[in-house]
């Protein structure tokens, strides 16, 4: 069944990108007044894999908390779907609702729908997203051009928006730092760690110190796969980029030297316990949605260390994900999609409550921009660090290229079967390759595998 929804929204990408290729017709001038307005629906159905952004919509958005799946806004219910994102188990349930979605009933149908940077492009270059400016959404002067390259077809066509912009840095411990560097300064922790190189260096004077430089070796692919030259796919055929044997270099590297403290996923239970106090891991990798969402260990009131935490580049500027809301082709409630896509980037108090509420960094420059030049404003968790200081410098670098349908799973896939390798379960990285390879002709037989 996988197989099967997943070959036929593929078909339905390869449609529409050919209708895409022909000469739109012509606007033609209407010889009747226009009909009543169609009344719309009374249930807005979003679907997520998370509830990051659900979080934010009952704040800043509905009128009424119902429970942790249902808001109500005016006389319209708001409900939520949500499948796990690890396997592409969100996106398979998500492409069965898509392809049911004419036959649905109006208050089953998929409206608003999210969508992460590794597979957007399957739902944009697809007719089962729709033009968000036909429905009201146009004006995106305030927001980072990425983001909406990000959520346009092959033809410039918006589909959808970002309520976040996600530069990426280097998330350090200053206690750490100061061991190790002498300093927690960003600014000198940065000019100390500034290529790959330095990094290394200061791995090893952490380790002589008794630290870690990171927490696992999955914490740095992201500043790997971000920088590939290269996409996943190229002419059909699986190309592993220069940039990923570096990243399967440097972790042989950190295991044999003993950088890292261990070699499993970011998300896992080992990984994460080094955000403690009593963690021993110098750096850590992500944006702000990271270190707001994701490091709540580091947050704990008992065991965290909130105020022990900086943050600078690192060896190179990257982004890692965002989220985009899509607009459901189908929908019932076009005009409330469109009313919550703009309230995310245009209303500055929702943008402001986001950045000073939720550490978020928002999809506005101008709010951004507003609090990276405020003296007064800085993070607690970060120190009093002002993170939109350094991320908005780091925003100015990020460029949305070589990006396919295809990168979650060849992602996820890659660490994991190499994975497999560091903690020693298959015999050379040869093997471990081979296994990643058989895993993506089993998972996309349409590409070409030698």
């Amino acid at each position: 069944m996988k197989k099967l929804f997943t070959a036929m929204i593929a078909l339905l990408m390869v449609i529409s990108l050919a209708a895409c290729t022909s000469k739109p017709a012509e606007p033609t001038t209407p010889t009747e007044e226009p009909s009543a307005e169609v009344a719309e629906g009374k249930v807005l159905n979003v679907w997520t894999w998370n509830t990051e952004f659900w979080d934010f919509l009952g704040k800043y958005y509905a009128d009424e908390v119902v429970d942790e799946y249902t808001l109500k806004k005016g006389d319209v219910t708001i409900k939520r779907t949500t499948y796990p994102s690890d396997g592409g188990a969100y996106q398979d349930a998500l492409d069965a609702a898509l392809l049911n979605q004419a036959n649905a009933a109006d208050d089953e149908k998929v409206d608003l729908f999210l969508a992460e940077a590794d597979y957007i492009l399957k739902y944009t270059n697809s007719d089962a997203t729709m033009d968000v400016k036909t429905i009201g959404v146009t004006d995106f002067s305030n927001t980072y051009p990425y983001t909406v390259e990000a959520a346009s077809d092959a033809n410039g066509v918006v589909k959808g928006v970002s309520f976040q912009c996600c530069p990426a840095a280097v998330i350090y411990r200053r206690s750490i730092a100061k061991d190790v560097l002498g300093t927690d300064d960003p600014a000198e922790v940065q000019a100390a760690m500034s290529d790959w190189d330095k990094f290394n260096e200061v791995a090893a004077a952490a380790k002589a110190k008794g630290y870690y430089m990171i927490p696992t070796t999955n914490a740095t692919y992201r500043v790997y796969s971000n920088n590939a030259t290269s996409p996943w796919v190229v002419d059909g055929k699986l190309n592993i980029d220069a940039n990923i044997e570096k990243w399967m270099d440097q972790s042989e590297e950190y295991v044999k030297n003993g950088y890292t403290a261990y070699t499993s996923n970011i998300w896992g239970d080992e990984a994460t316990s080094e955000m403690f106090a009593s963690g021993k891991s110098l750096c850590f990798f992500g944006p702000a949605w990271y270190f707001n969402f994701s490091m709540t260990n580091a947050q704990d009131p008992e065991k965290g260390c909130s105020g022990d935490w900086a943050i600078c580049q690192g060896p190179q500027a990257w982004f890692w994900g965002g989220t985009w809301m899509l607009a459901a082709t189908g929908t019932d409630n076009p005009t409330m999609v469109a009313e919550i896509m703009n309230t995310f980037i245009n209303d500055e108090k929702v943008c402001d409550a986001l950045v000073v509420n939720e550490a978020q960094f928002s999809n506005n420059q101008k709010v951004n921009n507003k609090y990276a030049t405020d003296p007064n404003f800085g993070s607690e968790f970060l120190g009093g660090q002002n993170p939109n200081e350094v991320f908005a410098e780091l925003a100015k670098n990020i460029k949305f290229q070589n990006v396919t349908s295809y990168d979650q799973l060849c992602n996820e896939g890659l660490q994991t079967y190499f994975t497999e390798y560091l903690d020693g379960q298959v015999a050379t990285r040869e093997d471990a390759i081979n296994n990643f390879k058989d895993y993506i002709r089993t998972t996309y037989p349409s590409i070409t595998v030698e």
